[in-house]
């Protein structure tokens, strides 16, 4: 897949980024993942906090790359194919493990309880660290004006 196909179905749109809206998504960020390393919280609940911190980390890349993903149907899945585009090689393999954990945290939030392990919990918070340290060098080295 590339830009100018998910251009022309309509699954993602050309967009300019703020630092404005990169902090605002960096809040988001910082409270997901504190609430997903609460103890307390159910393993399931716990993963799919990760997810969406995981899941705002990517628009952020994408919003970099010059992009936004529609809001539609499959927009989480686009995500993680805009990603790859957006970044390239030093997220393939990640951007293959959030796309499982995309399906994992849609039969949480909407098909089933106690799917997710402490563990598998507990590497997807370790993964989605990673990954805003990742996200992180990317913007200041190839955007300081967004950092």
């Amino acid at each position: 897949m590339t830009w100018q196909q998910l251009l022309a179905n309509g699954r993602a749109q050309a967009h300019e980024t703020s630092k404005q809206e990169l902090d605002d998504l960096r809040e988001v960020i910082e409270r997901d993942l504190s609430d997903a390393a609460i103890p307390a919280l159910s393993a399931d609940r716990r993963f799919a906090t990760a997810y969406n911190a995981v899941l705002q980390l990517a628009k952020m890349a994408i919003a970099c790359a010059g992009y936004r993903v529609s809001a539609r149907s499959g927009h989480h899945q686009t995500t993680f194919v805009a990603l790859k585009l957006a970044i390239g090689n030093p997220v393939i393999n990640l951007a293959g493990y959030f796309e499982i954990c995309r399906r994992k945290r849609n039969m949480v939030d909407y098909d089933s309880a106690h799917v997710v392990t402490e563990t598998e919990a507990t590497e997807l918070l370790n993964e989605a660290d990673r990954f805003r340290q990742l996200v992180e060098d990317l913007i200041a080295q190839n955007y300081p004006q967004l950092s």
